[in-house]
């Protein structure tokens, strides 16, 4: 029998795996259910209940939410393999002001400056789109670095980008919803142990029945006699 699962929201190029593995691995009958969403999604999935909580990125609406940040992710450029920034090992923004640059509708950085180099008027809709543009020569890409690799293709690479804004990971959840599942997930996620004080024991896992064990019993040697009392002689009278 299984307990309710928790519901963990995701935005793309975060990956939950390692703290599923370990809530598994502590609440082995309390599945967890894990819902892929959209970056600008994330916040409404978790108002309208469509989720316990959720790994989100950072600037978000916390009204009415709890948030705790994470980790912060490093920027990069995306460019063609055969691209001239390739021949460097970190790319500054100054080095992009004679590229083209596409500015998809989704992107999740915030932006306090203009965006490098000469940005194309014509948005596409998603990162994954500019991703496809990005191959076909038509500009470069700034992203974080884990949407790089969720988007990987064989003859695209990247490059840390320099004084770019970063992405900032963070756990959200309703205020007013601090229930047993999310304080264990929230210790999951800032390291605490399975006997932590503040994080819930591991769930037993049901016993299995022993084997009754046999009393052992000296063991007869084939051919021999079971050894008794040693019978008296009588003595005849002469």
């Amino acid at each position: 029998m299984t307990d309710s699962s928790f519901r963990l929201g995701y935005v793309p190029g975060v990956t939950p795996a390692k703290w599923a593995r370990i809530w598994a691995e502590r609440l082995p009958r309390t599945p967890i259910e894990l819902i892929q969403v959209a970056a600008a999604d994330a916040v409404t999935l978790v108002h309208d209940a469509g989720a316990d909580a959720a790994l989100v990125r950072l600037p978000i609406d916390r009204t009415g939410l709890h948030a705790i940040p994470l980790y912060v992710e490093q920027t990069v450029v995306v460019v063609p393999k055969d691209h001239v920034v390739t021949a460097v090992e970190e790319v500054a923004l100054d080095d992009l002001a004679d590229e083209l640059i596409l500015h998809p509708h989704d992107d999740v950085l915030e932006w306090e400056r203009p965006l490098p180099g000469r940005v194309i008027d014509e948005r596409p809709a998603t990162t994954a789109a500019a991703i496809e543009l990005v191959a076909m020569g038509t500009g470069l890409l700034v992203v974080p670095m884990s949407l790089a690799r969720l988007h990987h293709r064989k003859d695209l690479t990247f490059r840390p980008l320099l004084e770019a804004p970063s992405s900032q990971v963070a756990l959200a959840w309703p205020e007013g919803a601090e229930s047993s599942l999310v304080e264990e997930f929230v210790g999951i996620v800032r390291g605490r142990t399975a006997n932590s004080t503040r994080g819930s024991r591991p769930e037993p896992e049901p016993k299995k029945a022993e084997p009754k064990k046999q009393q052992n019993r000296p063991q007869q040697k084939k051919g021999s006699v079971p050894k008794g009392p040693t019978p008296k002689r009588k003595y005849r009278r002469r």
